[in-house]
């Protein structure tokens, strides 16, 4: 069959997926995160075609597991503004007056420490908020998923100064309670810088509980109450803590035993090994220690630990630098190779996006697909069914990751393989969970 059937092939899919890894749709890169002024109201059709439809490819990911809400990636008009939008599931806030005012306090916040909440939408049992786009993931991306690079010292301390800073700034305007903190609600902005997300500050509603079913890492107060305190946050965030000193998600009581056996070397991330002064790392680990006391009042407040994280936050400026420098040179290389892939110089696209990857922490499956079509139009198509392969595992109910697969498979001769996949793709993209509609009656890739 060779690479005339793979190109003709793509002309198969739907101009949705068509669209979304055919054309660089930069959304990646994120955009301006300033505050544009204000608190806004948005109606759910500004919302719906801000995500194409809350379309599955705008999905990304709050949690490391599925949650009951979804949040979307999503462009506003006019402006063609970056944000995120969280959108609950139909049972979450059955007081509209309720989420309303809720969002509207959250919404008064500004802070350079918080993706700020800009605004919200309630129409019938609608309820979606809308906030700030950071465009380089979650702390546990960096943390726990690194590919080459694993997160410096300076940037972890630098990480727990400004999410302290963060929480101090909520509790100064009366927001002192924030729920399931935890690695995922914490981002990077355009510049690198961490963010806390807003999300967490809304009052717990009927969507789920205030923190995970996790309970090896829940606030021991919690779970016979079933309130959140600030001594609750404060828990969290000693929790977030020993993420950082390890670089793996380590039940706190787990944690203590090696603390209080001196074992502090089994408890921090070996990649840190020489890059930190033994008297910063012990500080660091008697700060978690003092935030997980199991009695609440033992526990620091937040300014105190402002206090205590400023003065191990020495060497951060310079390595803040690298760390943003190293982020730039990385999204530039892959701009290079959106430009390529627009271009139809898919030789070029293929270099750019290898050096993404090769030389990024991050695995973006847009660009897995970009590169994979590129693949596809050189004839290599061994390539291409192996970055198909991967963008399914990094994406799993991402339909156009089984699409790109079946194209690979026909180009192949594996006939029977590839129709199996665009079944299995098909269903994704028609999945109730995903708000997808079929229209029309009629099949989206003819077999």
């Amino acid at each position: 069959m060779g690479a005339r059937c793979s190109r003709l092939s793509l002309c198969w899919w739907p101009s949705h997926f068509k669209s979304s890894v055919l054309e660089p749709d930069e959304l990646e890169n994120g955009g301006d995160d300033s505050d544009g002024g204000g608190f806004t109201e948005y109606s759910l059709d500004e919302l719906r075609a801000a995500t194409d439809g809350f379309a599955p490819d705008y999905i990304v990911s709050e949690h490391g597991q599925k949650a009951p809400n979804v949040v979307y990636q999503g462009r506003l008009l006019p402006g063609d503004r970056a944000v995120a939008i969280k959108r609950f599931n139909k049972f979450a806030w059955p007081d509209a007056r309720q989420f309303l005012e809720e969002a509207r306090a959250v919404g008064q916040l500004r802070s350079d420490r918080l993706a700020n909440l800009i605004g919200c939408c309630c129409e019938g049992d609608e309820r979606l908020l809308v906030a700030e786009f950071m465009p380089h993931e979650t702390l546990a991306k960096h943390l726990f998923h690194w590919d080459t690079r694993p997160l410096s010292w300076s940037m972890r301390i630098r990480v727990a100064l400004y999410l302290a800073q963060a929480l101090e700034y909520c509790s100064s305007r009366g927001r002192a309670l924030y729920h399931d903190l935890n690695a995922y609600r914490v981002l990077f902005d355009e510049d690198g810088n961490p963010r806390l997300s807003c999300f967490g500050l809304m009052k717990n509603s009927r969507d789920g509980k205030s923190y995970s079913t996790n309970l090896a890492f829940t606030p021991p107060e919690y779970l016979r109450t079933g309130r959140v305190t600030p001594e609750s946050v404060v828990y969290s965030f000693g929790t977030l803590l020993l993420d950082l000193l390890s670089g793996k998600h380590i039940p706190p009581s787990h944690a203590l035993d090696l603390i209080r056996g001196k074992n502090f070397r089994t408890l921090m991330d070996s990649c840190l090994e020489g890059h930190f002064s033994n008297s910063d790392g012990t500080e660091l680990v008697r700060l978690a220690s003092r935030c997980l006391q199991y009695e609440p009042r033992e526990r620091p407040n937040v300014k105190s630990l402002v206090t205590s994280l400023e003065s191990l936050e020495k060497d951060a400026e310079l390595s803040f630098q690298v760390w943003t420098s190293q982020i730039q040179e990385t999204l530039n290389t892959k701009k290079h190779g959106d430009n390529a892939f627009r271009a139809k110089d898919f030789g070029t696209a293929i270099d750019c996006y290898t050096q993404f990857m090769d030389g990024g922490s991050m695995i973006s499956p847009t660009v897995l697909a970009r590169r994979c079509v590129s693949y596809l139009m050189n004839n290599m198509l061994q390539e291409a069914l192996g970055d198909a392969m991967q963008a399914q595992v990094v994406s799993p109910e991402w339909p156009t990751a089984y699409y790109l697969q079946a194209v690979a498979l026909l180009s192949l001769g594996m006939d029977s393989d590839a129709e199996e996949m665009i079944k299995n793709g098909l269903l994704f993209y028609l999945s109730p969970v995903n708000d997808r509609v079929f229209k029309g009656g009629r099949s989206l890739i003819p077999l």
